[in-house]
């Protein structure tokens, strides 16, 4: 029989799981895996050391065993965009689906707004990934980009008085990735340049 302390702990576990599965907000926010500690790359390390980056969420993404056995910054910007744009559709099928229910005229028009913005940024994380190798700095710029995008999206909702905390939560966590696409295309963009000196 196990000791009192494991079944507590791995009851908190399985609560903690089995609440989440039913969370509005699981579509959006990053998976939570279940395993043991991973020590974060140098390389990840110093992405989520980034001044904009949330440093939290930025390890909590990339200590997967997947994350921390890269050890080139481009698969890691590859991976990196892969996952923002997962997450932007993620938020995106939040939108599409509160479209749906009955609104004002200005919340359709602010929801309408956001997933235009939200399917550029999807595309541009795609894009991004192909351009990681060849041009970073043009790569950097058009992460950079995104920002703006989703912070018009974000007033939008503020202004048509939208209460809809999944979406603000996706709004958010996008940011992290455009915040995280920039840092390592920054990296990439001055390696880049000292290669060429």
């Amino acid at each position: 029989m196990a000791p009192p302390n494991h079944y507590c702990f791995f009851s908190t576990i399985f609560l903690f799981l089995f609440l989440l599965s039913f969370s509005p907000t699981s579509a959006i926010l990053p998976k939570v895996n279940v395993r043991l500690p991973v020590t974060p790359s140098k390389l990840v390390k110093r992405v989520c050391k980034g001044d904009t980056i949330d440093r939290n969420f930025c390890l909590q993404v990339l200590t997967t065993p997947e994350a921390v056995a890269v050890k080139d910054p481009t698969k890691l910007g590859t991976l990196i965009m892969q996952l923002g744009a997962a997450n932007g559709k993620a938020t995106l099928d939040a939108y599409n689906e509160m479209i749906k229910k009955p609104g004002s005229p200005q919340t359709l028009k602010a929801l309408n707004s956001c997933v235009e913005a939200y399917k550029y940024a999807i595309q541009s994380f795609k894009m991004v990934s192909t351009e990681l190798v060849d041009d970073p700095m043009t790569a950097n710029y058009d992460v950079s980009i995104l920002a703006p995008e989703i912070t018009n999206c974000e007033k939008a909702l503020t202004d048509a008085k939208v209460e809809a905390p999944r979406l603000y939560d996706g709004n958010r966590f996008i940011k992290y990735y455009i915040a995280m696409g920039s840092r390592i295309t920054s990296i990439l963009e001055d390696q880049s340049k000292q290669n060429n000196y």
